[in-house]
């Protein structure tokens, strides 16, 4: 992408200093929730009590054990900061590009846009939604209209998902913003209050992954237009974006952590799906294609 005479959004939470070292506050409910499965046992013995003592000492001095156990990501002392940063600059651009786009297209939509606001974390943080941990990947928050990015999601995008690029990237971030556009547009309350009447998860499940898909597509609208405007595309760029949205479709993650697949338990649809609603908006520029209802 070319990124370089691009301006930087000043709609950024940078966390990272906060989230991935130095003191911390008292864990969110949500935290307690998940390690309290781990902490239960150890109340009933006294070496327990110590192993508990010993994790409260290390947790607010700035190392976060609960990373032993899979929940708030690792240490950040690993982290190349420099190479960090570059990313955190990068990532903020694309988010200004963001602003830019829909600024310009949603009156034409009757739609006045609110610039969302990007939290950069590394681990854990706290979100208007609840706790917010690394193994979430990047998510937005429709109660403080925030999108929450772990920058370690994308070493895991390109390693684990094969899924590699600078672009890639921009379309993650993209369909966050997506979601945002979906807030504004009210669609998101609408499908909540759905949920609520149906409280059937096959039928929340197939909704959900009508909201992603068209999330999918307001990001590749964003990608016409953007490239229409500031020429930011180069070659390959748009095949990065497609191996991301292929690399992470439900099919081809239950293929990797069970063998097999479960479309009843879909929330983001396939690959194949994710691919060609992304494409959709890309091609065609305009919103009214991107109606997966």
């Amino acid at each position: 992408m070319r990124m370089n005479k691009e301006r930087k959004s000043d709609n950024v939470d940078d966390r990272r200093s906060s989230s991935g070292k130095g003191g911390r506050g008292l864990p969110s409910m949500g935290t307690m929730m998940m390690v309290w499965p781990f902490i239960k046992p150890l109340l009933r013995t006294k070496f327990g009590w110590a192993i508990i003592g010993v994790g409260a000492v290390a947790y607010f001095s700035g190392f976060n054990p609960l990373s032993l156990v899979g929940i708030g990501g690792s240490s950040s002392a690993s982290v190349n900061s420099a190479e960090d940063d570059k990313q955190a600059i990068f990532i903020a651009k694309v988010l200004a590009s963001t602003e830019d786009v829909w600024k310009q297209i949603l009156p034409k939509y009757g739609i006045t846009y609110r610039d969302p606001v990007m939290v950069l974390y590394r681990g854990s943080t706290r979100s208007g939604c609840g706790y917010a941990s690394a193994q979430m990947g990047p998510f937005y928050c429709p109660t403080d209209e925030k999108v929450y990015l772990d920058l370690g999601f994308f070493d895991e995008l390109s390693r684990r998902h094969n899924a590699p690029g600078d672009f890639a990237q921009a379309y993650v971030l993209a369909h966050e913003v997506g979601h945002h556009i979906q807030n504004l547009q009210g669609t998101l309350d609408k499908v909540q209050q759905a949920n609520q009447k149906w409280r059937n998860e096959t039928k929340s499940n197939a909704l959900q992954v009508r909201v992603e898909l068209q999330a999918d597509c307001y990001a590749g609208v964003w990608a016409h237009y953007a490239h229409t405007q500031f020429n930011i595309l180069e070659q390959g760029d748009i095949e990065e974006a497609l191996r991301a949205a292929s690399s992470i479709g439900d099919d081809t993650l239950q293929r990797q952590t069970t063998g097999h697949v479960r479309p009843d338990a879909f929330t983001h649809g396939s690959a194949e799906d994710r691919v060609k609603w992304f494409r959709r908006g890309l091609t065609s520029g305009d919103l009214g294609q991107c109606d997966t209802f």
